[in-house]
């Protein structure tokens, strides 16, 4: 295990643009594509073979691993936040 602790200019820059893409649009545009996926798995919306195929095979599944991407980027999100703070409280600084 090291026992440095750094935190440049560029690393600090570098976690607040994460910070910024996992709070804002990606975890938006994940919530809003299982959204779509869901009006579409209604036969009552969208229906034919290829849907039905959409409907029983391949949503399910794309829709379970995008609820569980979103998840772990909001889990990310929270650790290199704290990562982050417990690194520059260990430094004397604060972010």
């Amino acid at each position: 295990m090291s026992t440095r602790v750094l935190s440049t200019d560029q690393g600090k820059a570098s976690i607040g643009t994460m910070q910024r893409i996992l709070a804002g649009g990606l975890s938006d545009q994940i919530r809003a594509l299982d959204a779509e996926g869901q009006v579409l798995s209604d036969a009552n919306v969208w229906d034919g073979a290829l849907a039905e195929n959409f409907r029983s095979s391949l949503w399910p599944a794309t829709s379970t691993a995008l609820k569980a991407a979103a998840s772990e980027l909001e889990q990310l999100r929270g650790q290199v936040h704290g990562i982050n703070s417990d690194i520059m409280a260990a430094g004397g600084n604060t972010y």
